[in-house]
């Protein structure tokens, strides 16, 4: 938007909108019977309204695709309209001047950077600055048409700059346009919504009637971008801030919006920005003419070239190699050799069909210099002890060419300026990367290669308790380190050795011991490594025993007496019964519930933490017994209320009860549950019943089956 100082207080304001119209986007506000109108909102400068404006309807153009290169196919993917309103407005001089603001949504869905863009509206405003800034002014104006569209993968340059009626100075910037109306009200006065949608989830009661007053929120870009990185593109886009000149070259297919700024200055004061919303469409270009000369691939290659050219398109060629005040040195080859008389740097120049309408000019710079390519020999790897390296710079270079060695922190030293540097000294092993820089003239080549410090062997004794308890058995864990292989003597203080990598040693009786491990190699480096460890103890051991009584016993009498015989210096003693019980005491009474045989251990611990332990077997007999009643009364007084056998040493029981005609009335398989003289709820009567018992009798081993009648009495 911009205006135009008339005189009197009137201003031309110039509005210019555009939009897709490949895609189907609605007209513009104003265009048609049916379209609604295009409002303009006026506030003064303390954001007071004074009034909303009907602008009229716009002069609607079609941008011509073109973007002025005869050598890429315009594609048909693309249109765009330009709708431009004009309207005068008289504002008579006021502190604070006045906003002109037009709001709308929304924006195209498909735009690539900002959040739900098919959400997102519109505000395009300006100001006009009251006569405390300037007594007169007319806006900035671009002075060309944003292009529709730019190439993928194509270097883009566009002129965005704009006179200035006033002949202001005027600084170009890179900005975020701003948001408008929404999905409920995307125009003003639009009455109320119609209802919910997915473009207005939550409705208001009414639409604005007019636009909004300053200031405006940015829109929302969607990561990676933002305002200062508005386009995927590399290099990014950019704009000088003195020419307005805006360059990149985008990288992904799409539509991208952004804003320009321009600020207007007059006398080194900042009188007004004029803001420009723009969306551009990168598509893929049809190229149909394109120069394009492959780099060299090194500055130092000498000085005969064999040019690649990568063109596409095109018939006839021209080179020009660039020599000065030489005339001879072209071709018009489509990949030339030439050979130039000096050193130096060289600006070459390929046109692809000169002389067509159709053609295409690139050009590059090749720098000739003597070839350079630098090595050096590898080293033998070398003992840490006693290492002394030298290094020697091979390959083609000339003799003022200056060189660099770096042999890392580890080295003294550890870098050198010489061609030839000896007497490298490493101070630790491992693997080292020697890097050699050779520079001659501007051209610089590298070369890395590693050497290898062997490191003495370490010798080490892994986690060595120092306490123990009698006797000792000790696994010994090697924790020796080297980088060749090592043979291993241990010299035991019990007067024991060994050439094992971890051998077992046990030490008896009682005392501090010691074990030294000497490790050696014996090849390329020898060298040895000791270690020596002192202060080994080994503590007394308690002894446990025990007797008890009776060794075997019945199920009917099964209980046992458990004496101490555990040596005197035991602290602490635990039974463990075989049965799940346990007990601390050092004599106990212990009652099994069934027969079996049962391993009673004994464990002890003495002061020093070490421990005895002992076991024996205890016996508990099975006994059999088994007796019934022949009558029951089910009364509920406690006495005689169940019919329940009593059988002791069985197992596979199965108690059953039936009635006269061969009914069931009861089951069970628990020795410990009798019938109660109820079935399915209900009291049985007075009568006589059948029972039938069977089981394995644990004594005889024998399976056994018994049958009988049970009278069932009534005493109520």
């Amino acid at each position: 938007m911009i205006y135009d100082d008339l005189g009197g207080g009137n201003y031309r304001i110039t509005l210019k909108a555009y939009r897709d119209c490949f895609n189907g986007i609605p007209p513009f506000d104003g265009q048609g019977t049916n379209a609604v109108p295009a409002y303009i909102t006026v506030y003064d400068g303390l954001q007071n309204l004074l009034g909303v404006y009907d602008i009229g309807s716009p002069t609607v153009t079609i941008v011509p695709p073109a973007i002025n290169n005869p050598c890429i196919l315009t594609p048909n993917t693309v249109c765009v309209e330009q709708g431009i309103y004009t309207y005068t407005l008289n504002l008579p001089p006021k502190t604070g001047g006045y906003y002109i603001v037009y709001q709308r949504c929304c924006r195209n869905g498909t735009i690539l950077n900002i959040v739900t863009p098919g959400d997102v509206g519109s505000t395009y405003y300006t100001h006009i600055p009251g006569p405390e800034v300037v007594v007169t002014n007319s806006s900035p104006r671009f002075k060309n048409l944003p292009p529709i569209f730019v190439c993928n993968g194509l270097k883009f340059n566009f002129d965005h700059s704009a006179t200035d009626p006033n002949g202001d100075v005027l600084v170009y910037s890179i900005c975020p346009p701003f948001q408008g109306l929404d999905g409920c009200c995307a125009v003003i006065n639009a009455g109320a919504p119609s209802g919910v949608s997915n473009s207005c989830p939550n409705p208001p009661t009414s639409c604005p009637t007019e636009a909004a007053p300053p200031p405006y929120a940015s829109v929302l870009f969607s990561s990676p971008y933002t305002s200062s990185y508005p386009i995927a593109s590399n290099p990014a886009f950019s704009i000088n801030p003195t020419t307005g000149m805006l360059s990149g070259t985008p990288n992904m297919n799409g539509q991208w919006v952004f804003g320009i700024c321009v600020q207007e200055f007059r006398g080194n004061q900042l009188i007004n920005t004029h803001y420009r919303d723009f969306q551009i469409n990168v598509v893929t270009c049809s190229v149909t003419i394109l120069s394009a000369v492959q780099s060299q691939l090194s500055k130092c290659q000498g000085n005969t070239f064999n040019f690649v050219n990568q063109s596409v398109g095109g018939n006839t060629f021209s080179w020009n190699f660039g020599v000065p005040n030489l005339t001879s040195d072209t071709s018009s080859l489509f990949s030339p050799s030439y050979t130039y008389a000096d050193t130096g740097s060289y600006v070459v120049t390929l046109i692809a069909n000169p002389g067509k309408p159709c053609a295409d000019t690139s050009t590059k710079t090749f720098y000739v210099y003597p070839p350079l390519t630098i090595n050096f020999p590898p080293n033998d790897k070398q003992c840490l002890k006693g290492n002394s390296f030298s290094f020697t710079a091979n390959g083609v270079y000339l003799p003022q060419t200056t060189f660099n060695w770096n042999f890392t922190s580890s080295a003294t030293p550890s870098t050198s300026t010489l061609k030839d540097p000896t007497n490298i000294v490493f101070t630790d092993p491992g693997k080292f990367f020697v890097k050699l820089i050779a520079k001659q003239f501007t051209c610089i080549d590298s070369f890395i290669d590693s050497i290898r410090i062997i490191g003495r062997p370490n010798a080490k004794i892994n986690n060595l308790p120092t306490s123990l308890c009698d006797p000792a058995h000790v696994a010994f864990s090697n924790g020796s380190s080297s980088d060749l292989p090592l043979s291993y003597l241990w010299n035991f203080s019990n007067g024991n050795s060994s050439t094992a990598y971890e051998p077992v040693q046990v030490f008896s009786p009682p005392g501090v011991y010691g074990v030294t491990l000497t490790v050696m190699t014996q090849s390329i480096c020898i060298d040895t490594s000791m270690v020596s460890v002192n202060n080994v103890t080994v503590n007394p051991s308690p002894f446990a025993g025990f007797s008890f009584s009776p060794q075997v016993t019945s199920i009917f009498d099964p209980e046992i007496t458990i004496n101490n015989m555990a040596s005197w210096d035991v602290l602490y003693w635990q039974y463990f019964f075989g049965d799940g019980n346990s007990s601390v005491f050092p004599y106990e009474k212990h009652t099994y519930q069934e027969y079996g045989n049962y391993l009673i251990e004994q464990i002890v611990t003495n002061n020093f933490g070490c421990t005895d332990t002992i076991s024996q077997v205890v016996k508990i007999l099975p006994e059999f017994r088994f007796w019934i009643p022949n009558a029951f009364t089910p009364d509920e007084n406690l006495m005689n209320d169940y019919f329940m056998p009593i059988a002791i040493g069985v197992v596979n029981y199965e108690f059953e009860i039936f009635d006269r005609w061969g009914e069931k009335l009861f089951k069970t398989n628990n020795p410990k549950q009798g019938w109660n003289g109820y079935y399915k709820s209900q009291e049985c009567k007075q009568d006589i019943y059948v029972w039938r018992i069977t089981f394995k009798n644990v004594v005889t081993e024998k399976e056994e089956i018994h049958y009988g009648h049970v009278t069932l009495l009534k005493n109520r």
